[in-house]
């Protein structure tokens, strides 16, 4: 249900999966997307669930409005002033607060998790197709650095994400990708136009100076283990999680 990865110390950072939940076909079973169609009671016992597996507070989780922008927000607390219901807005989220965990849902779009565990800065970001164009990871990184990290010490992690010999898409569509970040272009298996949004993300963190990245390698449309919007249609949401330790948390 759970991978973890290592973010440097008194930070926790993870991925979860699509076992291990309440949720019935087609959010089976461990669906954490809260606008997605689903019972709202199996959504709360699902991020529950994760919360202990993950031992933090579900009450202490940020969780975003995630509108396929480049916007980031800076939070203290689930409750934020940028967004209604407490919800902010944006695609991501950063934060200096011990215990408060951020996370970011998707389904095909790529999770980035970022930490600086020496500043005690952690920031969280979902970067789709528009997001990565839009430069929503540099943006992220840029609000972390305000808060006093430094991107020789950032680490990151790049989640489960639609592959580049997967993701297909229209021939003009991957140029107008391609035209901000070059790496992103691809070719699926098929011979079709395709983007590699990892690599173009992984590219985009490098060149504002951090380096030392995670990639993980499932492809969400190849593997059933984890929930795909362009392989379901109607389904639900995984996420990633960053926080760091202390206010009580695991």
């Amino acid at each position: 249900m759970i991978t973890n990865v290592g973010l440097g110390a008194g930070v926790g950072a993870a991925f979860t999966a699509r076992a291990g939940g309440v949720s019935r076909a087609p959010y089976d079973s461990l669906n954490l997307g809260g606008a997605v169609g689903d019972d709202a009671a199996s959504v709360r016992d699902n991020r529950g669930r994760a919360a202990a597996a993950l031992g933090i507070d579900p009450a202490r989780t940020v969780w975003m409005r995630q509108v396929h922008g480049a916007d980031v927000a800076f939070v203290t607390g689930p409750a934020s002033p940028e967004g209604g219901d407490g919800i902010p807005p944006v695609d991501a989220i950063v934060t200096t607060e011990p215990g408060l965990a951020l996370a970011v849902l998707v389904a095909d779009c790529a999770p980035v998790l970022l930490a600086d565990h020496a500043a005690g800065v952690v920031g969280a970001a979902h970067s789709g197709r528009p997001g990565t164009a839009a430069g929503v990871v540099p943006a992220l990184v840029e609000q972390m650095c305000a808060k006093g990290a430094d991107p020789a010490r950032i680490r990151g992690a790049i989640g489960p994400a639609a592959c580049g010999g997967c993701y297909e898409v229209p021939a003009e569509m991957r140029d107008e990708v391609a035209e901000a970040v070059p790496e992103a272009y691809a070719t699926t298996t098929a011979g079709t136009p395709g983007l590699d949004i990892r690599a173009g993300i992984a590219a985009q963190l490098a060149a504002v100076g951090v380096t030392d990245v995670r990639i993980d390698p499932r492809c969400t449309i190849e593997s059933g283990e984890l929930f795909s919007f362009r392989r379901e249609g109607r389904t639900g949401r995984f996420a990633g999680y960053v926080w760091l330790r202390g206010g009580g948390d695991g």
